[in-house]
């Protein structure tokens, strides 16, 4: 009697670049690249602000109406929101898989650590935590305005406002931008080598380009903050 065979399947090619170093590096660099173009769009959004209430209310309905009349109102907005999320989700996963995939490939400590790299591996870890927990603060906060002292929807000006008068929703946003920007420095960085666009010509750009962006990001959400604390804003 002949014995069946059971036929093995075969990982996909996605299932197989998802379990390689590689496959996750590349990951954490593309899902990067997306956060930061959002990033930028979403800060210079932030200082219309500085135009007063009509203008900034104004271009918050203007991103729920983007894509009319092919899409619906906020679909536009929905759409960026799932692409952001997913974006997180994996970027987050791949960082954690490949630090643990780093500890168990050298269970002894070094005995002499470069201190650089020590400092460059706890900023980007820590500084992911700490932007992890922001996000759910600022979704709570300034989208569903569960913990907002306003939360009046269809306010977005008076609900900025009303919330950076509290001394710990500045100290919140402020912590969680410097970490962003120290994350954007060495991220960018490390996304530059991941896609493969540093050499010895480069190297210098992309350098400038990482701290220069993390610099004008950093400043650019802060400023908002500290206008309405100092009364520019009000």
């Amino acid at each position: 009697m002949a014995l069946a065979t059971r036929t093995v399947r075969r990982p996909s090619t996605l299932a197989t670049l998802w379990r390689s170093t590689v496959g996750k590096k590349t990951v954490m660099a593309v899902t990067g690249v997306i956060m930061l173009l959002y990033l930028v769009a979403h800060m210079l959004g932030n200082l219309k602000i500085f135009f007063g209430s009509t203008e900034f209310n104004g271009y918050a309905h203007w991103l729920r109406t983007i894509g009319e009349p092919a899409l619906h109102y906020s679909w536009f907005l929905w759409i960026v929101r799932v692409v952001l999320a997913a974006s997180v989700v994996l970027h987050a996963v791949s960082a954690y898989q490949l630090s643990r995939r780093d500890l168990a490939a050298r269970p002894t400590a070094y005995a002499h650590r470069r201190p650089r790299a020590g400092y460059a591996t706890r900023t980007m870890r820590w500084g992911g935590v700490i932007l992890g927990l922001f996000i759910v603060w600022h979704l709570l906060d300034l989208t569903t305005l569960t913990v907002n002292p306003r939360g009046e929807a269809g306010h977005p000006y008076q609900n900025v406002v009303a919330d950076f008068h509290n001394w710990y929703a500045d100290v919140v946003y402020i912590v969680a931008m410097l970490a962003l920007g120290l994350h954007i420095r060495h991220g960018f960085w490390s996304a530059a080598q991941t896609l493969g666009a540093n050499n010895a010509r480069r190297d210098r750009t992309l350098k400038f380009t990482a701290n220069a962006l993390a610099l004008v990001l950093t400043a650019g959400f802060v400023a908002v903050p500290v206008s309405v604390m100092t009364g520019v804003v009000s």
